[in-house]
């Protein structure tokens, strides 16, 4: 008879991996206002600064680029109070926020097609990709009137003008010069394409964020609204993110590895009677009803 353990078990995080380039979906001012009796642009205030906390906390844990989905050309169509409020914030952003982000070496850069921003906007996000240009840390990348359709469309148009133009055949165009004809080009060649995606707020899509780089994502999605996502979030996003096998299509080599037993010698299991081809599964077994590791000197794949 197996005996199992209810108790809950305070696992220490591990964080061995970190995305070279995380993307976010910041959702959910709305909700947050909404639910404190306030206006919705309230929401949209408390979410710059849960951007600055998490923008220094990727930074110090040593995160490349850090993508933030800011505003999309979807989001025109919200009520203009609201869209006003929205484009002033780069303003405010410039004035209360770049100056630490300057003095923690982030630098600001822009996708998106920000020739369609007010005046007031695109000078406000202009001076402060200028101020920081100098800047050798973390890519703070904003995606500010951006859509990935529409960025795929110009691309396309672009490359199909070079071909036109005989500057490049039809057999020419591969991966890499559609990449090269992306907004993120002026990204790092290696940190182009994010390695985790997250949203907040419950919502399980992509909303046009990033189409052709997320294809080999990890993607990681929470119920917390975007203005209560700090610093504690973004590790357990990224503590997730250990866990995932990232395969890129391939097959994952088949791994043992040990691990020993949270109940020490009251574990009624004698794994050594068990054979190696079951072990994965009684250990998953113990893990599940016991809430902790169960299974003392246990052998089991991980792939």
């Amino acid at each position: 008879m197996f005996k199992f353990n209810f108790r809950k078990k305070k696992e220490a995080v591990s964080l061995d991996k970190i995305p070279n380039h995380i993307g976010i979906i910041m959702d959910g001012n709305g909700r947050w206002a909404k639910k404190r009796m306030q206006p919705r642009v309230m929401g949209h205030k408390a979410g710059m600064d849960a951007l600055q906390d998490v923008t220094i906390a990727s930074s110090e844990l040593g995160v490349k680029v850090l993508t933030v989905y800011a505003f999309s050309t979807e989001n025109w169509s919200r009520p203009e109070d609201e869209v006003k409020f929205i484009m002033n914030l780069p303003v405010e952003f410039f004035d209360k926020y770049v100056p630490e982000l300057d003095a923690n070496n982030v630098k600001v850069q822009v996708i998106g097609e920000t020739n369609c921003l007010p005046k007031a906007t695109f000078d406000a996000m202009k001076r402060a990709c200028e101020q920081t240009k100098h800047n050798s840390g973390l890519i703070l990348n904003f995606a500010l009137n951006y859509g990935g359709r529409s960025e795929i469309t110009e691309a396309v148009k672009n490359i199909a003008q070079e071909v036109l133009e005989a500057k490049i055949s039809p057999d020419d165009i591969t991966e890499d010069v559609i990449s090269n004809h992306l907004m993120t080009n002026h990204l790092p060649y290696l940190y182009r394409d994010p390695d985790l995606i997250i949203r907040t707020s419950g919502e399980l899509r992509l909303s046009n964020f990033l189409p052709w780089q997320s294809a080999y994502s990890e993607f990681y999605f929470t119920p917390v609204l975007w203005p209560d996502f700090k610093k504690d979030e973004l590790i357990k996003a990224i503590a997730e993110y250990n866990q995932r096998h990232r395969r890129f299509g391939g097959i994952l080599e088949r791994k043992y590895h040990e691990t020993t037993c949270d109940l020490g010698s009251d574990c009624p299991i004698d794994y050594a009677a068990v054979s190696i081809a079951w072990r994965p599964i009684v250990s998953s077994l113990c893990r599940l009803f016991s809430n902790g590791w169960c299974g003392r000197n246990v052998t089991y794949e991980t792939s």
